[in-house]
């Protein structure tokens, strides 16, 4: 029977106020500041303090035996440390237990890889030298912003010392080849590639409260049947931490899901493993290729997510734009607050899909239309190139 490999991605973006066309050059506060508490405050409430204090107890109950990983982004770790010290706390607790792994990820949760390797490299080093302040770790595995992956994200990630890195199990690049094994990208030598198990992740993040899915209701005991009658070395459960309480209500029955499932499968007489230690122990047995990038957003899986219209392309191909002279002026606050609108969550907000991927980005907004989302984002970097000339000006920077 395969392990089982479970990682939670953590992370809040930093949401734009209603930032109009009178406020360029006038207003350099651009963060909707009492948005982002109350969002924050909501989730910690809804979930993460109470999901925190669960899965404490129950590698407390297990002896060790339930193990579990978690990628949090930079942003919100800020906030948590802004706004929310306590929760930030109780994750420090948990990644103490010794049973929860952290993984290296881009500091502002962006698309920097797709863009500009300069801007990567500088926020995978910033994202490590936060865990290593906040938590006393250097991760060793690197799970790219939404899982955003291709063979040359893996030779990358290798270049910088990374044991192993996650990726989407896309079915195109599988051809009916089970996900449950390590691979390896043909561009590498020694990183492993970990799949996520598609159908298995999205039934507990997606489905599990739908009372039309033939899986429901679920239960821990008929989940560790189907993961015990999986072939393979590793079934990997890669889903957002939100899915806990805040994407499905505690209502749902999702705690108690939650808390029966580390006993239902050791039980079953399965293993759960973190990332490091599922790259230990098996050896990339196949070969993964995948030439395009791939993610885990969407029908289509690849970037249309956050680059599918003129809208998303044309914001984030400004903000990269300004790398250089942002740069260049060496001004830390300004260089952070351009960071800060490469977030993806920004680009996500102006997509204009319909149907059932449509509907998870209507969820996820905080703006009255993608339209909306755009034009605040526009009148931001605006203002940014305002600030910009003006710092150029002070340093005599031509």
């Amino acid at each position: 029977m395969p392990d089982v490999c479970l990682y939670f991605q953590v992370h809040q973006p930093n949401r734009l106020l209603p930032y109009d066309f009178f406020k360029i050059g006038e207003n350099a506060i651009h963060e909707d500041e009492a948005m982002n508490e109350e969002i924050l405050n909501k989730v910690a409430e809804k979930c993460y303090l109470p999901a925190n204090r669960m899965f404490q107890r129950l590698v407390e109950e297990n002896d060790g035996r339930f193990r579990m990983a978690l990628s949090i982004s930079g942003v919100v770790i800020e906030q948590m440390q802004r706004y929310r010290p306590d929760v930030l706390e109780s994750f420090q607790e948990l990644v103490a237990s010794g049973s929860v792994e952290l993984l290296a990820e881009t500091y502002y949760h962006s698309l920097a890889f797709v863009h500009s390797n300069r801007e990567f490299d500088r926020q995978v080093e910033l994202h490590l030298q936060k865990l290593e302040e906040v938590f006393h770790v250097r991760p060793r595995v690197f799970r790219n912003t939404e899982l955003i992956y291709n063979n040359a994200i893996a030779a990358k990630a290798e270049t910088m010392g990374f044991d192993g890195i996650m990726a989407e199990g896309v079915e195109r690049n599988l051809n009916g080849r089970s996900p449950n094994f390590l691979y390896r990208a043909p561009t590498t030598a020694r990183i492993k590639t970990l799949l996520r198990n598609v159908p298995l992740s999205d039934d507990l993040g997606f489905r599990f409260s739908d009372p039309n899915w033939p899986g429901y209701p679920l239960t821990a005991e008929k989940f560790a049947d189907w993961i015990a009658g999986c072939e393979g070395d590793v079934v990997n459960l890669f889903m957002d931490y939100e899915t806990i309480g805040e994407h499905h209500w505690d209502e749902t029955g999702i705690y108690n899901f939650w808390q029966a499932i580390p006993a239902a499968l050791i039980e079953a007489g399965l293993q759960w493993v973190t990332p490091t230690e599922a790259v230990e122990l098996y050896r990339a047995s196949r070969e993964y290729d995948s030439d395009s990038i791939t993610s885990w957003a969407d029908t289509e899986r690849d970037l249309s997510a956050w680059m599918g219209n003129v809208m998303q392309q044309e914001a984030i191909a400004k903000v990269h734009r300004l790398e250089q002279e942002i740069l260049a002026v060496n001004d830390s606050a300004l260089t952070d607050s351009w960071a800060k609108m490469q977030t993806s969550d920004h680009f996500y907000w102006m997509a204009t899909k319909d149907g059932t991927d449509g509907s998870v980005h209507k969820y996820f907004t905080p703006y009255p239309s993608p339209y909306d989302a755009y034009i605040y984002f526009m009148n931001v970097l605006a203002d940014l190139q305002i600030r910009l000339r003006r710092a150029q000006e002070q340093k005599g920077i031509s």
